[in-house]
């Protein structure tokens, strides 16, 4: 039985990371996050519990993705300046400025590729999932996941001007 103050306590940071690495918007990934969750609410009982609940999850979260996206709306960049206390502490204001102007650069690249470049990384490469999860989380077959993952590493290589390395 899916419970969804618990499963929303556990997953809710990587559907939103997952949606905003889609959107490259902060409020719009989390207005998605809560429709992902609010529609595993009502689709509970159609889970039995035979898939992760992480994979259904991110299915339905990029469902909604994909249904934002063919409405029309246009996606806006964004600004991340996230920066941990301790890393703030151990670096100098300059190596932090290069390290923000980097990041930025390098999530400047990852939303200008094809949405289906950008799910492949930011599943594989990001989060860390396996070829077998994220074509699961996707409803691809695992060669799509594989081909997208290195279509889409080559064309942000080639976005960066040939610096990022994966």
């Amino acid at each position: 039985m899916f419970q969804l103050e618990k499963h929303y306590e556990i997953h809710s940071e990587q559907i939103y990371q997952f949606l905003y690495f889609i959107t490259f918007d902060v409020q719009l990934a989390e207005d998605l996050m809560q429709e992902t969750f609010m529609r595993a609410y009502e689709a509970r009982h159609s889970y039995h519990g035979d898939a992760n609940v992480l994979t259904w999850l991110r299915t339905i979260a990029r469902n909604i993705a994909y249904d934002y996206l063919k409405r029309g709306k246009r996606l806006r960049f964004f600004t991340l300046t996230k920066v941990k206390e301790e890393m703030a502490i151990e670096l100098s204001a300059e190596q932090l400025v290069h390290i923000e102007e980097e990041k930025r650069e390098l999530y400047r690249a990852i939303a200008g590729l094809k949405l289906n470049y950008r799910m492949a990384i930011v599943l594989r490469k990001i989060e860390g999932l396996s070829i077998k999860e994220a074509a699961e989380a996707l409803g691809w077959n695992e060669a799509k996941v594989k081909n997208n993952t290195e279509r889409g590493m080559l064309a942000l290589k080639k976005a960066m001007g040939g610096r990022y390395d994966g």
